[in-house]
């Protein structure tokens, strides 16, 4: 059975390149999800390899009110069935500083730059945070 990896995407593009990528050339079981319940209790059951969260999630809820990857994270990484799962973070709108301060305030362990373009890039950093978390 392949290692499960969850990732939280609001872009249809995103999801596809990225499970192309994680599936065919790394062989692992991606499963897609913006539901912040439904993120919350897979993670906790399921305790997939990775979380690969994106920062700027359109359509995500929770407690009636929209809310950002970073939040999401926040929400893992204080859950003790959570928070030993590796997050790594995705953003397209990083600033100078961003990668260092997100890291920091959510207590996740990796961080991307989008847009991807080279999978071999994208699956080594996965490989790695995964690595390092194991």
């Amino acid at each position: 059975m392949a290692d499960k990896i969850l990732l939280v995407e609001d872009d249809a593009v995103n999801v596809k390149f990225i499970q192309v990528v994680l599936t065919r050339r790394g062989g692992y079981e991606v499963i897609v999800s913006e539901e912040v319940a439904e993120i919350l209790r897979f993670v906790k059951e399921e305790k997939p390899v990775l979380v690969i969260m994106d920062v700027s999630l359109t359509r995500s809820i929770w407690d009636g009110r929209k809310v950002d990857g970073l939040y999401i994270t926040k929400l893992l990484k204080q859950d003790p069935d959570c928070a030993g799962v590796p997050v790594m973070l995705a953003t397209a709108h990083a600033m100078f500083g961003d990668r260092e301060r997100f890291l920091r305030d959510t207590g996740a362990e990796g961080y991307l730059a989008k847009p991807l373009h080279d999978p071999d890039a994208f699956l080594k950093a996965v490989r790695d945070v995964i690595a390092k978390a194991g």
